[in-house]
């Protein structure tokens, strides 16, 4: 496999100069010129959003697409908004943090044993990336998990969830997605021989400040993953 860190570097460099969508790039660059009140004087990102955190992860955590004044902004995946707010804090509490906030790209933030990225590399409109858009960052989520080689997979959200099968499915390791249905605290192992997948409802306010999702109901579940990381050291 040789050097997974600067496999990932390299694939990251190649991310941060895609410009295959053009409504992507439209938006995410129109968002970047003329950025939220509440950040003016910020200089946005304005870019692809690569993956961040640790090269050697057996767990591989899988979003839906960065946040348009989130990782739009600051330029790392899940940083700058509430659903990182709520993501590392409960990541951090799991011990796979070195702290519980995620500011800005130099703000010390380390994975231990994660890798973060998403199905989408670009902040979407109304964070509904098109059909075509989460075909054409397929590639990078491939390259990704032949880097990493992770034990478990967890998917934030439906989305994610699909698109993690549908990389099964087109590499002929599975048939169909049809049977693995995504639930909160789903877990399913589609390849006798691949990772583990876990399902989680996606951190967005509209799950999380509305109670639908608590810190608690994720604890749980990296818990089971913690414990299926640390079964499989021994097989």
């Amino acid at each position: 496999m040789g050097d997974s860190a600067g496999q990932l570097q390299i694939l990251n460099q190649e991310i941060v100069t895609c410009r295959k969508c053009a409504r992507l790039v439209k938006y995410r660059e129109e968002v970047a010129r003329t950025k939220r009140r509440a950040f003016r004087e910020r200089e946005y990102w304005g870019k692809p959003v690569p993956g961040f955190g640790d090269p050697r992860a057996q767990l591989f955590i899988l979003g839906l697409a960065p946040a348009a004044h989130g990782g739009n902004r600051t330029g790392r995946v899940f940083t700058g908004d509430r659903s990182g707010d709520f993501l590392y804090a409960v990541l951090y509490k799991a011990g796979f943090a070195n702290q519980a906030t995620s500011l800005h790209r130099d703000d010390g933030l380390k994975l231990r044993n994660v890798y973060i990225a998403a199905a989408v590399r670009c902040a979407p409109p109304a964070n509904k990336p098109e059909l075509q858009e989460i075909l054409n960052c397929r590639p990078y989520l491939e390259r990704e998990l032949e880097i990493l080689r992770p034990r478990a997979v967890l998917a934030l959200g439906k989305i994610a969830w699909d698109a993690y099968l549908e990389v099964l499915k087109q590499e002929g390791k599975i048939t169909s997605r049809a049977k693995f249905v995504f639930a909160h605290g789903a877990e399913e192992q589609p390849v006798s021989d691949g990772p583990m997948l876990f399902g989680v409802y996606h951190p967005s306010q509209q799950n999380t400040q509305t109670g639908r999702l608590t810190p608690g109901m994720y604890a749980r579940v990296l818990k089971r993953i913690r414990e299926f990381l640390d079964r499989s050291k021994g097989e």
